[in-house]
């Protein structure tokens, strides 16, 4: 298979060249997509901490949602991990923040409803979904909840003959302030196990607000919900979730895919930092030709390279099936930190100029953090793989 012509600087192993041609097609519509329509959006709104919501209608045009699932998007049959990694990938080259948004709606929102509702749950909201004409939300996160919300989940639902009564609070849910569809993960009070509902947008009770003052992810419009006696029908409970173990199977699918973004924010800091290294002059020369700046980029690429070969194989195990949840986690702890060491690498190369939006690289090495910290922190994913390594449980 030839190598794609307009391939990333930073793909040294044409890792790109693995995917069939028809794949290979969607990930360059997905690289001109992000860098034509999206990028002159992004730093305008990440600075005024604003998401322009004309970003659905321009994704709705891309046909790119709905991928992963057959029969509901444009391309059928569904694509393989491999490709919707590198899309999650490509789109966080350019931007996190909205490579999140889609994120959030293409992947927790969808697939909760398509991996945990039934088939007439499936065919009632995601046809809609896939083609972005309702944007979907993921309610698990809550104030007083992060690595413990699986035995310690405040919000609660009480049956209520054909409803569910919805009472508690989550926080920092991307999308929720204009999403149609917000999956929301409660405590079911009398059997004590976790339940997913679909909270429709215009529920009495359920209340949205964006939270403000973010250092990173700034486009996102993370909020925090309150849940006031939102009373919920039975047919928008999701049929297949009974208890936290089903919800961990949707997050371990979700866990790699934001490995995939830790990449695209590492590779979009190091292209900034190569360009500008060419372009700098310093006593008479580009910086590109000092040793120490080649140190930084070299490792940089290197850091790149192997997140992106371990990415690749997690991506097989997913299209066999047998992937876990320490694959997945162990992505998640080692991508993110290698994200961290290149976008503090890439920062540097720019000196004083590193610390302006204009630049890019500001952005990436701000982002980075939010990547860092959700979706399991990197002790918690460190303490997953350690339980399987060892058969010790270091965590309760």
């Amino acid at each position: 298979m030839e190598p794609l012509k307009d391939k990333l600087t930073a793909d040294f192993y044409d890792f790109e060249a693995l995917l069939p041609d028809d794949e290979r097609k969607l990930l360059v519509r997905t690289r001109e997509f992000m860098q034509n329509d999206v990028k002159p959006l992004v730093n305008e709104n990440w600075e005024a901490g604003t998401f322009p919501k004309e970003l659905i209608g321009m994704f709705r045009d891309s046909g790119l949602a709905g991928l992963p699932y057959e029969g509901y998007g444009e391309h059928k049959p569904a694509v393989s991990h491999l490709l919707t990694g590198m899309m999650a990938m490509e789109m966080s080259r350019t931007d996190a923040s909205v490579a999140t948004f889609f994120g959030v709606h293409n992947g927790l929102a969808m697939y909760s409803i398509h991996s945990g509702g039934s088939q007439e749950q499936r065919d009632r909201w995601l046809p809609e979904m896939a083609a972005m004409d309702k944007i979907g939300a993921f309610a698990m996160t809550e104030p007083l909840g992060g690595s413990d919300v699986a035995g310690g989940m405040r919000t609660t639902a009480k049956r209520d003959g054909d409803t569910w009564i919805l009472d508690g609070a989550k926080k920092w849910i991307g999308n929720a302030t204009f999403a149609d569809y917000i999956v929301v993960w409660a405590r079911d009070v009398d059997d004590n196990h976790v339940k997913g509902f679909v909270v429709e947008k215009d529920m009495p009770g359920f209340v949205p607000e964006k939270i403000e003052g973010k250092i990173a992810f700034r486009i996102v419009e993370n909020a925090e919900i309150t849940l006031t006696g939102v009373r919920v029908p039975e047919a928008n409970r999701l049929q297949g979730i009974d208890s936290f173990r089903d919800v961990a199977e949707i997050l371990r699918a979700t866990r790699g895919g934001v490995a995939w973004q830790a990449l695209g924010v590492a590779i979009g800091a190091y292209e900034a930092a190569l360009a500008y290294a060419q372009e700098r002059q310093q006593f008479g020369r580009p910086i590109a030709r000092f040793q120490l700046v080649q140190d930084l980029l070299v490792k940089s690429l290197g850091n790149i390279t192997a997140s992106w070969g371990m990415l690749v194989q997690l991506a097989r195990l997913q299209d066999a099936g047998i992937f876990k949840d320490e694959h997945s986690s162990l992505a998640k702890a080692f991508v993110t930190s290698r994200m961290r060491e290149v976008v503090a690498w890439s920062r540097e190369i720019f000196g004083g100029n590193g610390i302006v939006l204009g630049y890019d690289v500001a952005r990436f090495f701000a982002d980075a953090e939010a990547i860092y910290s959700f979706e399991g922190t990197r002790e918690m994913n460190t303490l997953i793989v350690g339980k399987a390594i060892t058969g010790q449980s270091a965590f309760v």
